[in-house]
């Protein structure tokens, strides 16, 4: 593969006279974690149909592991590998079946067939399990089979459409493992999420998703840079500390019951040294001193207006 595992140009898709994509732009380097935000609606779902052939795009183009979705549509799903948001799992089979099958489907046969599912197995903690129904898994064993079964095929490329929605804190930060193991083998992860945290932590590039439209994209840190509202915070021994340094700190803003003084700024070391250069001028100390930045809830509010209707116009 080259170094682009997707790229989109103008992607549109409408569902009658309601327009879902509305001309959307991807370049999503190999080997690396993509994640798009979007509100419930803004078409993030619709985006990975769309890029993994299940749905056909009104305009625009667009390759994914090198092949075109319109003309490859074969190369494109022998390349990649998806976990929608509710688990594919058959809960009357046992999870070493349910492999199984998915093996058997993709006409994997004798020592091949054999390896694939007992390596899925270790590499998922699904062993000791194996012989059990998945009906009587818990939601993270059955998001990690369901997630082995995708990879079954040893995809290149693989969308997780929301794979941790419902999951309890610990589930989700064993997915979040798996999924850093999986790009350090090589493989590209197209992530959609709700939890603004889980792209925090996993994606290298961010898209956000609104209105049909890409609003905002790039780093986590650079979409922070984006939106204002940095300060420092200062903890003081008692009011009348605290009410002083309020009079030698203009802009600041002062929690008596806290007993803390919030002071805009953009964090840096700079900014600190002078408003701390500014205290001792006046005889003031601080007890504690803490730097607050924006994170990726105050990026998605600044960012994203009302979703778009994708769920009822389908």
């Amino acid at each position: 593969m080259n170094s682009t595992a997707i790229a989109a140009s103008g992607l549109r898709k409408a569902y009658g006279d309601k327009t879902i994509l509305d001309g959307i732009d991807l370049n999503i380097g190999a080997g690396t974690i993509f994640s798009l935000l979007g509100p419930n609606g803004a078409g993030k779902t619709t985006t990975v149909n769309v890029l993994t052939t299940l749905l056909t795009a009104d305009g625009g183009t667009a390759r994914v592991a090198g092949y075109d979705i319109a003309t490859e549509t074969k190369a494109v799903r022998a390349s990649i590998g998806v976990t929608g948001q509710f688990a594919a799992v058959d809960d009357l089979l046992t999870g070493e079946e349910n492999l199984q099958l998915m093996a058997d489907l993709h006409r994997l046969k004798g020592n091949d067939r054999k390896q694939v599912v007992g390596t899925l197995l270790d590499r998922f903690d699904l062993t000791a399990s194996a012989r059990k129904p998945a009906s009587t898994y818990s939601g993270g064993m059955r998001r990690k089979l369901d997630l082995a079964m995708t990879l079954v095929t040893k995809p290149r490329i693989v969308f997780l459409d929301e794979p941790t929605t419902g999951l309890d804190p610990r589930s989700r930060r064993t997915m979040w493992e798996i999924v850093r193991e999986l790009v350090a083998d090589g493989v590209t992860i197209f992530l959609t999420t709700q939890y603004l945290e889980e792209a925090d932590q996993l994606a290298d590039h961010i898209a956000v998703l609104d209105g049909g439209r890409i609003v905002a994209e790039g780093t986590p840190d650079d979409l922070k840079r984006r939106v204002h509202g940095s300060y420092l915070q200062f903890r003081f021994v008692d009011l009348a500390v605290l009410d002083a340094a309020a009079q030698v700190l203009p802009g600041s803003t002062a929690d008596h019951e806290a007993l803390t003084l919030q002071v805009p700024g953009n964090g840096g070391t700079k900014t600190l040294r002078a408003l701390l250069d500014r205290l001792a001028d006046h005889s003031l100390e601080a007890e504690e001193v803490s730097i607050h930045t924006p994170d990726l809830d105050d990026v998605f509010l600044a960012l994203t207006g009302h979703a778009t209707t994708e769920a009822e116009a389908q």
